[in-house]
């Protein structure tokens, strides 16, 4: 069995992860040393930094992951700066930016950064819609206002393996793994 650090501080992403990899013969280890993370309007940008500077402080083979919900009457905010919105205002508050908005449309995109003498990066999309209310307490983050668009549930309404079938982090998994099997 391949073993692979995740670095990351969110419990979520690595249980996403280990059921994904798991069946695949990949065993992730958390590593909660965190990185400094780049102010970019770009995913890819804050990836690939995070793996130029982990890359120095790490021995063994790694991936990191960063994600982000783009809404389109929002101008693609909170974007790259989701986790900040998040912890700042919350579900409540993007609900609140969005009373009077009538387009709900929205993407998750997930960017996943592999290291193991190279770099390698694997992305993920999600289109759907924001809910207007909070529904379900599954899941993390944005998931209790986020419908994906081949559903009528919420993330957080989906048990981890419906979530991962289409979310922006399984697709983007999904690759890695594919990658991990071409390896």
């Amino acid at each position: 069995m391949k073993t692979v650090y995740f670095v990351t501080g969110n419990k979520g992403k690595v249980i996403e992860a280990k059921k994904k990899l798991s069946k695949n013969g990949i065993k992730i280890i958390q590593k909660d040393i965190g990185y400094p993370e780049i102010q970019t309007d770009n995913l890819e940008r804050v990836a690939d930094y995070g793996v130029k500077y982990l890359k120095e402080k790490l021995d063994h083979p790694f991936i990191i992951e960063d994600a982000g919900l783009f809404i389109d009457s929002l101008n693609g905010f909170p974007g790259v700066y989701s986790a900040y919105v998040y912890y700042t205002i919350g579900c409540r508050g993007i609900l609140k930016l969005m009373e009077k908005k009538e387009n709900r449309k929205a993407v998750f995109k997930s960017v996943y950064a592999y290291y193991n003498t190279k770099k390698e990066i694997f992305t993920g999309k999600c289109k759907g819609v924001i809910s207007k209310e909070i529904k379900g307490n599954k899941g993390f983050g944005y998931d209790p206002i986020f419908i994906s668009e081949s559903g009528d549930k919420t993330f957080g309404q989906m048990n981890p393996e419906e979530k991962n079938r289409v979310s922006h982090r399984g697709k983007a998994l999904d690759k890695l793994v594919y990658f991990f099997k071409k390896e």
